[in-house]
């Protein structure tokens, strides 16, 4: 498959960022090259909510949901807004 290259247009939109191919939950995944790996600097999870305990029982709830969606479909979907975000203590 041909990747449009930064100024490209495609559908009238330029297309400034290189589109690369990941390896992810045992899948092949497009992601801007840019972003690779800059998931967890966006995500509000990642950001010390008490609540996020990644491979833990006692995980959020939502996070454990989304992460189920991501894996099933293919996608990284990180958080920006969350009504249940707490900061850990300091």
């Amino acid at each position: 498959m041909a990747y449009l290259k930064e100024g490209q247009e495609k559908h009238g939109i330029n297309l400034f960022n290189m589109i690369t191919k990941i390896q992810k939950f045992g899948k092949e995944l497009a992601v801007q090259e840019q972003l690779v790996g800059k998931h967890r600097d966006h995500c509000l999870c990642w950001q010390k909510c008490k609540y996020f305990k990644p491979n833990e029982e006692d995980n959020c709830p939502i996070a454990h949901d989304l992460f189920e969606f991501d894996k099933k479909f293919g996608v990284t979907t990180p958080v920006w807004e969350c009504e249940t975000y707490e900061p850990l203590p300091e």
